[in-house]
């Protein structure tokens, strides 16, 4: 038999391995028992959703299973139809269901910090989305650029910029980019082209 050392090293440390796993007594018997019994039965009764991955600009396809009761997302899986990626996802797309409200450690309402505190508040939505507005219309009555050196009407904003998401389509990009012009930004980017 013409084992080279090299062979015999891999087929020892094979062996050496799997010896080594079976004495721990891995048991999956109830990992299998519990994904086929609870998680298939919740997938024969739910509602399938497609949808496209919101995390960077590439768009893979997503299934989304949700509970029929009670309409929570419960599992995520690529979109084997989807030319994009071809039913693979990453690992920030396969977890996407943990960012719904089923995750029961996804902080959901609005925390802030005050400047130089070390102790997080709650807030409403309403006072997060008016303190925004207010600072940046200070921001902008402060900072906005009427003329430059030579005395040329510039009309713009240098101290605030914007970066758009990837998840927005150009229906969504438009209006936004018209937004950020009219307050006078000329420091906007998008994910997609970075």
């Amino acid at each position: 038999m013409g084992v080279t050392r090299r062979e015999f090293l891999v087929i020892s440390g094979a062996v050496g391995a799997g010896i080594g796993l079976s004495a721990l007594g891995i048991d999956m018997g109830p990992t299998r028992a519990y994904a086929d019994s609870v998680k298939m039965d919740k997938l024969k009764t739910a509602k399938q959703t497609t949808t496209i991955c919101p995390y960077c600009a590439v768009g893979c396809g997503i299934i989304c299973s949700s509970d029929a009761k009670t309409n929570q997302i419960f599992n995520t899986e690529g979109d084997p139809d989807s030319p994009i990626n071809e039913g693979a996802l990453c690992a920030k797309g396969a977890a996407l269901y943990q960012t719904t409200g089923s995750n029961p450690n996804r902080v959901q309402k609005v925390l802030y910090r005050a400047p130089n505190s070390d102790k997080w508040q709650e807030k409403s939505w309403d006072w997060a989305i008016a303190e925004i507005a207010k600072r940046v219309k200070a921001t902008r009555d402060k900072d906005f650029i009427e003329k430059n050196a030579k005395g040329q009407v510039v009309n713009r904003l240098e101290s605030i910029a914007h970066v758009g998401s990837a998840a927005l389509d150009n229906e969504e990009c438009w209006p936004l980019q018209a937004v950020m012009r009219a307050l006078g930004l000329v420091w906007i980017e998008h994910q997609a082209r970075i």
